[in-house]
């Protein structure tokens, strides 16, 4: 089954589908979280309280996904290009699970600072 979440900042307030893994479910279970956002490039990421291993593995990515990088234990949102990408394409710091993908236009999380306030919580 898939479930909507809604990603929020300040005024920036965007929907996302989860997808089918385990991990989106586990995310699922234990919204709302609330964090302040690191930049790297044109991604945000933060900590989230989940210990996963990789569910098919990848590095590139596509603008508006939202991936889970174990490393980190971190949420990810992938908008454009990081110190990673090699010519245009979007490109993790290393592999990273997808979990979902923004429905919208993910360039608007260009707008949030690193330390800024976001929270994650499913949507009505």
């Amino acid at each position: 089954m898939e479930y909507k979440i809604k990603i929020s900042s300040g005024d920036i307030e965007i929907e996302a589908s989860l997808n089918d893994t385990s991990i989106a479910s586990k995310l699922k279970d234990i919204l709302p979280i609330s964090a302040n956002a690191n930049t790297w490039g044109d991604e945000i990421y933060f900590g989230i309280p989940l210990e996963e291993s990789l569910e098919n593995p990848q590095e590139v990515v596509e603008a508006g996904d939202i991936g889970y990088w174990p490393p980190g234990h971190a949420f990810c949102i992938f908008f454009g290009i990081t110190p990673a990408s090699r010519g245009t394409e979007i490109r993790a710091a290393s592999s990273v699970t997808v979990i979902g993908k923004v429905l919208g236009d993910a360039a608007l999380f260009k707008k949030i600072t690193p330390g800024e306030a976001i929270k994650l919580e499913l949507s009505d």
